[in-house]
């Protein structure tokens, strides 16, 4: 069945149906991996997006229950060059097309993403609607593309319920995880270090983290524009002025930043994928990590009395984590947990576990 992917600017890309065959308006942005496409898809902090991979063969291995990085998917899209009809894996449980439908994710393949990635690069991430339809009105259709935006992120992502996952082996500490979108590898890298989790709603207060006897808070990753949550921010505050040692990740660091007086701003286009140069500052070696973000910390809102920037994007030199001058408080931009990435940038975990104290 033919497909057509339609940009604000106006730009038309036709192709072939995969997965859903729903009309889905979205807020298109790219991801330059060469794999790790079910934990794409899966990262909360995929609300509200579609996602065009810039590789050219995509769904080659297939899927499986063991890569999902939540409990369903969250991109709303997905588009490609070519989708692999079957996957050849050892681990493969299905293929990605079927997956998709099975999932409602609206798809279109055959579609040159090549020439998609560089209007997405050149003009930034637009908002763009997939339709099957082939009778459409294109003015009709921009005018829903403007109006369209992402709005109440974190609350559409985050757990209903707390939930408990028990540290492996000896538990040594008690970790409170404020899910705005927290990946299960997260969950994952704190178990293995004998932290017992405890994953708690996005709007869980404050007072209620304090008097949990939590060693530590990781504050996660997840979706949205961070300054829109004005009531989280609040709460991260509070966090931020006892002593309980904290770890923010992706939106949780912006969130932390924001809390402290820090700024943050929008980037034209975003660093997503698995192979993006940071420097660690404070070791002065450059990791190569996987990234999802569309936001970012402004280096200069940054008061050097309440936090140094501990870690810098190669590419474009902005801010990829921050150290507080706050006893055991830190944070990070990137994804250093990611499965479908590189994973010699987990030291921050042992970082964090060591910032607890000793075992209890």
């Amino acid at each position: 069945m033919k497909a057509t992917l339609i940009l604000a600017n106006g730009s038309v890309f036709s192709g072939t149906s995969v997965g859903s065959t729903s009309d889905r308006i979205c807020e298109f942005v790219f991801n330059t991996s060469m794999a790790g496409y079910q934990e794409i898809l899966t990262d909360p902090s995929y609300a509200g997006q579609g996602v065009v991979m810039t590789y050219p063969l995509i769904g080659n291995y297939g899927v499986n229950h063991e890569d999902n990085q939540s409990a369903r998917p969250w991109a709303e899209a997905l588009v490609v060059r070519h989708l692999s009809p079957r996957g050849s894996n050892f681990r493969c449980e299905g293929d990605l097309g079927t997956y998709l439908h099975e999932h409602n994710i609206t798809g279109i393949e055959d579609v040159d993403t090549r020439a998609l990635t560089k209007i997405l690069r050149n003009q930034g991430t637009m908002t763009g609607m997939i339709t099957c339809s082939e009778h459409f009105n294109i003015a009709e259709v921009l005018e829903k593309l403007r109006a369209y935006q992402i709005k109440g992120a974190v609350d559409r992502v985050t757990r209903q319920e707390p939930q408990v996952f028990p540290a492996r082996g000896e538990e040594k500490r008690h970790v409170a995880v404020v899910d705005y979108g927290v990946t299960q590898h997260v969950i994952d890298c704190l178990t293995d270090r004998g932290c017992k989790v405890t994953v708690l709603p996005a709007r869980t207060g404050a007072e209620e983290i304090l008097s949990g006897g939590y060693d530590g808070a990781l504050l996660s990753n997840g979706p949205g524009d961070p300054a829109e949550n004005m009531e989280l921010i609040a709460q991260v505050k509070k966090l931020y002025e006892s002593k309980l040692p904290l770890f923010g990740l992706g939106l949780g660091h912006q969130l932390l930043a924001l809390a402290t007086g820090a700024k943050t701003s929008r980037l034209s286009y975003g660093h997503r994928g698995g192979s993006c140069p940071v420097k660690d500052l404070e070791m002065d070696r450059v990791f190569i990590t996987s990234q999802n973000h569309g936001y970012v910390v402004d280096a200069d809102s940054v008061d050097p009395a309440v936090a140094q920037i501990s870690h810098i994007n190669v590419n474009d030199k902005t801010v990829e984590g921050l150290r507080y001058q706050r006893a055991n408080c830190f944070s990070l931009q990137y994804d250093p947990e990611a499965n479908s990435g590189p994973q010699a940038v987990e030291y921050v975990f042992d970082r964090f576990v060591a910032s607890m104290g000793g075992e209890r």
